[in-house]
Parts: structure tokens; C-alpha cells; sequence
């Protein structure tokens, strides 16, 4: 589907909503993965620098077209300082937050009613990314404190860490489980992403693939990585305005071979963005990749269906000149709609954003 959507007919993103109620810039929105499952409705969280999660629920209407959309919650009780990352769990009932004040809470989802239920401890400093494992039995943390902590789910809803990663030489700004394995991947202001996965006797976690210089490699901060539907292959953004694909076929933890590590650099999408490209998401549904940058765009990406050649190459459909007021902090793709985006600025508003594109 990809391919069909690189097309070339018109592709338009056209705006639908716009969430307001946090009082500082908005870093990141997750969609709840129980969205539209069963008839549940569409569900968004959102973090500030105000120092709280707004939870939005999409609201179904008879009468109307087009849903509105309502703050169920506000989650203020947990946090001291901004909370600058989110990500629910794979059944949708725990959603962790990771906060500037060096701690992540978890919060239960049950009966419409959100509960702080565990209160992570450890970090040095600032949290800047949160992120669960596939099956929900584990939640990886990193940290301008430059190490990555494992978190394993216990009975009852406790938490204990079973790992300290240390690898990174300076502020880690995202970690990030790959869809199918358990197989870790973090990005940092050291110009790298690092490779993480189980030793084979299951005693410690360990690098085992750092993606940088020389050769393929970022040559600035790293913020964000996405994997697409299947996991062969992942995205990353950078400081140095250019996007890299990876080959992310080969399960890192089996890796027996020489030369470097199994993943490798399929290419570069590059002279497309004028400032930091903060964010970047891979659709699971439509094979394409939104970005969100410091020129206050949203552009979306597909591979190029005109290429013949046996390598992989990627071509921009779209451009959204000023979605935001300000920087672009975040984009993510609905996880079973393949029409909807979200978004969050430096303005303070998540905007939600229709995709079309003419075949």
C-alpha cells in the first residue's frame, strides 16, 4: 500500500481538530492501541511542560460527520516538573509517563478512572523517553543521565529493574522496543542509536550494535526512531535534517557474523527539511512516514513506487507548511486508521489531521 500511496496523485492533510487545554508546549501524544478495538473509541494522551497528561476521547455523534473531541482526565498528582514523555501499554490499561523531575509514574486505565498505581525511581536526572515492550512485560526508561533502565512487570503491579544500560555517552532522548522482538533501540545527543537485546543465558542485557559514524551513521543528535508494520526495517531522525532507513531484518541477539553488526544503512532521505526534525512515526497501517520538525511542518513520505533499482529510496507526497505555530515535538499515526494523524507543538495544541491521497 505504500507503494500506491507514493503515487502520484494529490495527497492533502487536511486538519480535523484542535486539542487545547495545556498551558505550556505540548512534547508528545500516544494513541491508546485499544482505539476503534471492539467499538472502543479513540483515545489520545498528551504531555506539557505544564506538568500534566491530558487524556482525550473522540466522541461519537449521530448527527455528525465528523466526532468531536473532550478532555476525560488531567493527570496533575504525580509529577513536579515537565512531563515530557507518554506511551500506553499493548492492552491499552497502563499508560507510563516520564517526567523532567527524574521519575515515571504508571497509571491505571480502569472504568473511565486513571490511578497512579507505581512511581519509578533511579534516574539522575531528566526522563526523556518511555516505552513498552510488544507483550507489556516490559518497560524500558531513558535519561539525560546517559544510561537506559529495563523494567520488568511483576505480579501485582510492581515494578523492578532488571537493568542499567550504560553505552551512551550523553543525554539519551529516545528508546524504542522493535515490534516483534525483544530488542531494544535508543537514540542520543552522542550522534548514535544503539542496538540492545538478552544475553543468551538471560542474566543481562547488552550493546549489541551501536549505528553511527564512521560510514552510515547520523552526524548530530538523534531524536526519535519508528519501526514500520513488520520490523525488517526503521526510521530514524536527526539534528543534521536528514532521515535514515535501516535494514532491521536480522534478529541482533542471534547475530553470529563479522562486519559491523546485522542491521545496515538502506538510505538516506535528505534536502527536504530546513530545521531538527524532532519527530518521526512509520505507520503500521499505510507504510508512510509523517515527520515533525523545528520549521513548523508536518511532511509525509513513501517509498518511491517510480524506483527500479534493487535499493530502497523514499519520496515525499506532502508538505504541511505551518501545522503548528512553532515547533513540531510530535507526530503519530492512529494505530488502526490509516487516515488519521496526530500532533504537538511548541503552541501548546495537539491538532488531528486527515490524510487523503488521490490513486
Amino acid at each position: 500500500m505504500a507503494k500506491k500511496l507514493g503515487g502520484n496523485g494529490a495527497a492533502r492533510l487536511g486538519f480535523l481538530h484542535q486539542l487545547e487545554g495545556h498551558t505550556d508546549r505540548v512534547w508528545g501524544v500516544a494513541w491508546n492501541p485499544a482505539s476503534r478495538s471492539g467499538g472502543a473509541p479513540s483515545m489520545l494522551a498528551s504531555c506539557s511542560g505544564d506538568k500534566t497528561v491530558r487524556i482525550w476521547e473522540q466522541q461519537s455523534t449521530v448527527s455528525s460527520s465528523s466526532p468531536s473531541w473532550t478532555c476525560q482526565a488531567v493527570l496533575d498528582e504525580s509529577h513536579s516538573r515537565t512531563v515530557r514523555a507518554c506511551d500506553w501499554s499493548p492492552n491499552g490499561k497502563l499508560l507510563a509517563t516520564g517526567s523532567f523531575d527524574a521519575t515515571t509514574s504508571i497509571w491505571e486505565h480502569v472504568g473511565g478512572e486513571f490511578d497512579c498505581i507505581a512511581t519509578l525511581e533511579g534516574h539522575e536526572n531528566e526522563v526523556k523517553s518511555v516505552a513498552w515492550n510488544t507483550s507489556g512485560t516490559l518497560l524500558a526508561t531513558c535519561s539525560r543521565d546517559k544510561t537506559v533502565w529495563i523494567w520488568e512487570l511483576q505480579p501485582g503491579n510492581d515494578f523492578e529493574c532488571v537493568s542499567v544500560l550504560n553505552g551512551h555517552t550523553q543525554d539519551v532522548k529516545m528508546v524504542l522496543w522493535h515490534p516483534s522482538r525483544d530488542v531494544l533501540v535508543s537514540a542520543s545527543y552522542d550522534n548514535t542509536i544503539k542496538v540492545w537485546a538478552e544475553d543468551r543465558d538471560g542474566d543481562d542485557w547488552r550493546c549489541v550494535q551501536t549505528l553511527a559514524e564512521p560510514g552510515w551513521g547520523h552526524t548530530s543528535t538523534v531524536w526519535q526512531l519508528s519501526f514500520n508494520m513488520s520490523g525488517d526495517q526503521m526510521v530514524s531522525c536527526s539534528d543534521d535534517l536528514q532521515l535514515m532507513v535501516w535494514d532491521s531484518t536480522v534478529d541482533p541477539s542471534e547475530w553470529t557474523g563479522n562486519g559491523g553488526g546485522p542491521w545496515k544503512h538502506l538510505c538516506t532521505i535528505s534536502g527536504h527539511h530546513e530545521r531538527t526534525i524532532f519527530s518521526v512515526h512509520w505507520s503500521r497501517t499505510n507504510g508512510l512516514i509523517a515527520t515533525g520538525s523545528a520549521d513548523d511542518c508536518i511532511r509525509i513520505f513513501a517509498e518511491d513506487p517510480t524506483n527500479v533499482a534493487s535499493s530502497v529510496s523514499f519520496c515525499k507526497v506532502l508538505e504541511k507548511q505551518k501545522a503548528h505555530e512553532g515547533d513540531v515535538n510530535s507526530v503519530r499515526w492512529h494505530p488502526k486508521d490509516p487516515r488519521l494523524l496526530a500532533s504537538a507543538g511548541d503552541d501548546g495544541v495537539i491538532k488531528i489531521w486527515e490524510f487523503e491521497q488521490d490513486l
